[in-house]
């Protein structure tokens, strides 16, 4: 049976890749993680980083005895399997990223750290405050979005995924993108797409960036399509 490697995005975890896991299992082996910090667990001292959450890809990886596994990753998560796949050759297979941005700079960092700010979120939106404080854990969840901060900034001053380094892709990769997203432009997708040999791109229309908003079904059957043929 073909396994798969599920990735949540920044300040998320696994229960929101739930819907797509059940509807996968019936085919595949799906595995999930969530990556360190998130999901409840324990905080590490040192900074969030794309580093930090592709050593998480690597050690399931190698703990699970996974080497070729297939990965959809989704915002944060495809960027930290693709580094993974850069970093460690054979590692990994093919890889479906969903909403994955690729553009960083200072500025731009700066503007999503914009909407990392805990007070304001519990002042405007606290239902989604609430869905963190469940998510990771009441004393825990500011902390998750400083540390993610921390690393948007990081990205900011020093771009992982510049065009020289998506160049030297060797696995298949498909980059997915919702028409709606406004958060990831499509014009950074088809960026990433043209630079690395042999990938694939797909424009989902009436998709916006967030994973709840994002038709499950579809990205099940985009899934198996990408990861069968």
């Amino acid at each position: 049976m073909k396994k798969i490697l599920l990735l949540h995005g920044a300040i998320g975890a696994v229960d929101q890749l739930n819907t797509i896991k059940n509807e996968l299992s019936g085919k595949y082996e799906v595995h999930t993680l969530n990556f360190s910090g998130h999901g409840g667990g324990k905080i590490p001292e040192e900074p969030f980083s794309i580093e930090m959450f592709s050593g998480d890809i690597i050690d399931y990886i190698d703990k699970n005895h996974l080497e070729g596994i297939d990965i959809f990753g989704y915002s944060m998560g495809g960027y930290a399997a693709l580094y993974a796949v850069l970093m460690n050759p054979g590692k990994i297979g093919r890889i479906f990223t969903l909403a994955t941005k690729f553009d960083w700079s200072i500025e731009i960092a700066e503007r999503e750290v914009k909407m990392l700010d805990a007070e304001k979120i519990k002042q405007k939106v606290p239902k989604f405050a609430e869905e963190l404080s469940m998510r990771h854990g009441a004393d825990k969840w500011i902390i998750v979005l400083e540390k993610t901060a921390e690393m948007m900034r990081a990205l900011g001053r020093n771009k992982l995924l510049t065009a020289e380094a998506l160049s030297n892709m060797k696995n298949e990769v498909l980059v997915g993108i919702g028409d709606s997203d406004k958060v990831v432009s499509i014009e950074e997708s088809i960026a990433a797409f043209r630079v690395m040999p042999g990938s694939k791109l797909l424009v989902m229309p009436g998709t916006p960036h967030p994973i709840e908003k994002v038709d499950a079904g579809r990205i099940v059957s985009e899934a198996e399509y990408f990861f069968e043929r």
